[in-house]
């Protein structure tokens, strides 16, 4: 049976390839991804998970820290009865898929990672938590932050996707990543990480810049490559879908 949390999945033509898991960002779902799943096409199995909280695991009861969500993406990795498989996570998806790998999971082969939250404590400022914690449930707010995490223009149905999903968000998820998950420090996990990887950012991303990336994360990882997108800002996934898509299937 498909898991709850797979809301978008496609299928390749030929079987047998290496599928991608794809965990989003936060205050987004699994129907974020879909740009980058058309833009795949046949060239991979494409699964998208909500985690818990999110999307249509919005009722999902918590905890919501990284070790439950990653929890829950093992759980479905499971019942899909995947045996190889890499995971892309985005954002708070990155973290998770960080918690992941260091369990070594049978039939992991690589990470693919999108402007991540590193191992470390997220650099959220004091005032901006207080402002993220305050947008919960209000729109004009909402539509503040997408606009704020986004470089490139993004279209009306797009940027009217994203608020809707954060609309939908859980509030004990939403306060339990900006008060709890965000700021739980797994560095002491990276060790563990075996498979190759690789980092992508924007360059024009202020959520969680490059910088933040090339000194909390990079230095952990025996097996990792730095990829930075020009003109791009925190959600790759939207705004650079095709650099995305192309550099995931290699």
């Amino acid at each position: 049976m498909t898991p709850q949390s797979v809301a978008v999945e496609r299928d390749p033509v030929e079987g047998g390839r290496t599928a991608l898991v794809l965990l989003h960002h936060f205050g987004g779902s699994a129907r974020t991804w879909q740009p980058f799943i058309e833009c795949i096409g046949d060239r991979r199995r494409c699964i998208a998970l909500d985690l818990p909280g999110f999307g249509r695991q919005v009722g999902r009861p918590g905890p919501y820290t990284v070790a439950a969500m990653a929890d829950h993406v093992a759980a479905s990795i499971v019942e899909l009865g995947l045996d190889r498989f890499t995971l892309v996570g985005h954002s708070m998806g990155g973290k998770v898929a960080l918690a992941l790998a260091a369990r070594r999971p049978a039939g992991l082969r690589s990470l693919v990672l999108l402007a991540p939250s590193p191992p470390s404590a997220e650099p959220i400022g004091h005032q901006q938590r207080k402002t993220l914690l305050a947008a919960w449930g209000a729109r004009p707010a909402l539509a503040d932050i997408v606009d704020a995490a986004t470089l490139r223009t993004l279209s009306v149905d797009v940027r009217a996707l994203l608020i809707e999903d954060m609309l939908s968000v859980a509030r004990q998820a939403w306060r339990g990543w900006l008060l709890a998950g965000s700021r739980e420090d797994i560095t002491a996990l990276m060790a563990r990480i075996d498979v190759p990887v690789c980092v992508m950012s924007g360059d024009g991303d202020t959520a969680i810049p490059t910088a933040v990336i090339e000194a909390e994360l990079l230095p952990r990882l025996a097996n990792a490559a730095l990829l930075v997108i020009a003109g791009a800002g925190h959600l790759l996934p939207i705004e650079a879908t095709a650099e995305v898509a192309n550099t995931t299937i290699l």
